[in-house]
C-alpha cells in the first residue's frame, strides 16, 4: 500500500467550476472534500447531519435564520443539522467540506444547483 499526503492545492487545481464538491478522502463512513465556492448558494437544510465547512482561501459568510457567521482563511464553522443555511462567497472562496458519506450539497432544497456526486479525486 501506498501512504502518500492528500495536497489540497492540488487537488483544487484539477477543477474549476464552483459548488461542485469532490471527494478527496474518506474516514470512516465520511467524506472529506474540496469545493470552489463563488458568489451566493441557495437556502437549504442538512436535517440528518451537521456541515463542517474549513476555509482555505477567501472569505465565506454563511448565513443562518438568526444570523450569519464569517470565516476566512484556517477558520471553520459547523452548521448544526436541521439548521437552515446559505453559504456566501465573496469572490472565490476554497474550502474544505466533511460531512457523511452521500450527503447532497443542496440538502433538502435540491435544485439547479445540486451537484452530481464525484469522488474522481478521491
Amino acid at each position: 500500500m501506498d501512504y502518500l499526503p492528500v495536497d489540497l492545492a492540488q487537488k483544487l487545481s484539477q477543477f474549476a467550476e464552483p459548488w461542485a464538491p469532490k471527494v478527496i478522502a474518506r474516514l470512516n463512513d465520511y467524506e472529506i472534500k474540496v469545493v470552489r465556492l463563488d458568489g451566493e448558494f441557495v437556502w437549504h437544510t442538512h436535517d440528518d447531519t451537521d456541515e463542517l465547512f474549513l476555509v482555505l482561501h477567501g472569505r465565506l459568510t454563511i448565513k443562518l435564520a438568526d444570523g450569519e457567521v464569517t470565516l476566512r482563511a484556517g477558520q471553520l464553522f459547523v452548521v448544526p443539522r436541521g439548521v437552515q443555511h446559505c453559504p456566501v462567497a465573496d469572490g472565490e472562496v476554497q474550502a474544505v467540506l466533511i460531512e457523511p458519506r452521500g450527503v447532497v450539497n443542496t440538502g433538502s432544497a435540491g435544485g439547479p444547483r445540486t451537484a452530481g456526486y464525484d469522488d474522481s479525486l478521491a
